[in-house]
């Protein structure tokens, strides 16, 4: 049950491969760079995070299709993250040499009509304000190093860090902006086509944004996480904003319980979830009769105990393993990591292939929340930076149909102090792009079971 290899019709951008490998191997190493003689280290999901965050903030700014952004400066982790994503937001990258003069700097920005900048220092800063007005379109200056750069004052600067902060608070609203940027996104959007539809693009848009193209293109349906869809939905009925246009929506990347559902059928949209990855595409579907999720013809599924390969009986909850028999990208008993079982019969709607009750949690300690993520790795690191944590876990749960978190952390005095809890809250935020709450609990509290998520969400 090897991990097998991303399919390159799917992931056909860089900036998809990133996330590949970010779900894949989240703690493994992408980038080093030395500072100061010491070698700072990237993992993958950092790393996609990173691009992720400056694509959302690039985005919110304006940035989009058939803008060009240079960078100039060393050949660094900033660097290649605005430049990833800057692709991600389907801008194109103009790459200057850092010794290039100022005059040949105004030559290629003309030349390109950039419209932003990545110039890493004062150095490569300066080259741009001697321009004065040869480049009028030149509306944001991004920069790494604020050094010398006290007394300038120029509307366009703004800092890396800032956008990084400004994008990581935009994800966190709005958990799904991303995702028409990466594989999912694009598996709907070639469907869709395939079928004669026109497609719009989310993008990574504001929901007042978002509301206001529904409203003004009127679109029939919504493909994307249910998250973000009934996020939309309460929006669009608290501001009077009319969207009855979308009628129905296909929706996956995450749970989407009974609640949920129903929330959304409240407001007028009819939604029916899919499962897949980004390896295998589609793997099962609802139909309208809305009991269980039907499996794709191509595949063949089993349900297996977890780190076993045996298989489990009809109805017991195991780890859903697929094997994909296309001859331009086989698969052989590929092993999802989630949970699901098989239910008894055939569909109502009379489809007779097997069905499976859809997504039940994973097989190891992994999760996903509001779309993204959450890897056992990330939570031992958030731990590590505190001294004064002896142990912790995160508890995933969703009491008022809203994911949250909530790590428990042991600390010597079983009280932690408001200083440790907001600093805790901020490196949560920081690590998994997601916000989470802190208790403290004394030693020997929690089990010694070897635990570090606990996902107790019922998707009812």
């Amino acid at each position: 049950m090897a991990q097998g290899y991303p399919d390159p019709e799917i992931y056909n951008t860089t900036t998809k491969l990133l996330k590949y490998n970010a779900d894949n191997y989240p703690s493994a190493i992408a980038l080093r760079e030395k500072d100061f003689g010491i070698w700072r280290e990237l993992s993958w999901a950092g790393f996609n995070s990173r691009v992720r965050d400056i694509a959302l903030a690039l985005r919110a700014r304006g940035l989009g299709e058939g803008d060009v952004v240079g960078l100039i400066g060393d050949n660094n982790i900033d660097w290649v993250s605005v430049e990833l994503a800057v692709h991600a937001i389907g801008a194109m990258s103009m790459g200057i040499y850092r010794d290039a003069l100022d005059d040949e700097v105004g030559y290629l920005g003309e030349y390109a009509a950039v419209t932003a900048v990545y110039a890493e220092d004062q150095e490569q800063i300066d080259k741009f304000l001697n321009l004065g007005d040869r480049l009028p379109g030149l509306r944001h200056i991004i920069f790494s190093d604020p050094r010398g750069l006290r007394a300038v004052e120029d509307d366009r600067l703004v800092a890396i860090d800032d956008l990084i902060k400004t994008g990581a608070e935009l994800h966190a609203g709005e958990p799904g902006a991303y995702d028409a940027l990466v594989p999912a996104g694009m598996m709907f959007d070639l469907a869709a086509r395939t079928l004669g539809c026109a497609v719009v693009p989310g993008g990574v848009g504001q929901t007042d944004i978002q509301l206001q193209t529904i409203a003004d293109l009127k679109p029939a349906a919504y493909a994307g996480t249910p998250s973000f869809l009934k996020i939309l939905l309460e929006k669009a009925a608290e501001d009077g904003v009319d969207v009855s246009s979308m009628k129905c929506a296909a929706v996956g990347a995450e749970p989407f319980p009974p609640s949920v559902r129903q929330a959304i059928q409240d407001l007028g949209v009819t939604a029916l979830q899919n499962y897949g990855t980004g390896d295998l595409g589609l793997v099962a579907y609802e139909s309208a009769a809305v009991d269980g999720m039907i499996l794709g013809e191509g595949i063949i599924v089993e349900i297996l105990r977890p780190g076993t390969g045996d298989p489990v009986a009809d109805g017991e909850v195991g780890e859903v393993v697929v094997t994909n028999l296309d001859p331009a990208y086989p698969l052989i008993r590929f092993a999802t990591g989630d949970m699901s079982a098989v239910l008894p019969g055939i569909s109502p709607c009379g489809r007779t292939n097997i069905r499976i009750k859809g997504w039940m949690g994973r097989a190891d300690q992994t999760t996903k929340v509001r779309g993204m993520f959450v890897h056992p790795g990330q939570i031992n690191d958030v731990l590590k930076r505190h001294g004064e944590v002896i142990k912790g876990r995160l508890t995933v749960d969703n009491a008022d149909g809203r994911d949250s978190m909530m790590l428990t952390c042991e600390v010597a005095d079983g009280t932690g102090g408001d200083a440790l809890d907001a600093a805790l809250r901020e490196t949560i935020q920081n690590v998994t792009k997601l916000r989470g709450e802190v208790r403290f609990t004394g030693p020997g509290t929690l089990p010694n079971d070897g635990r570090v998520i606990d996902d107790i969400r019922t998707f009812e």
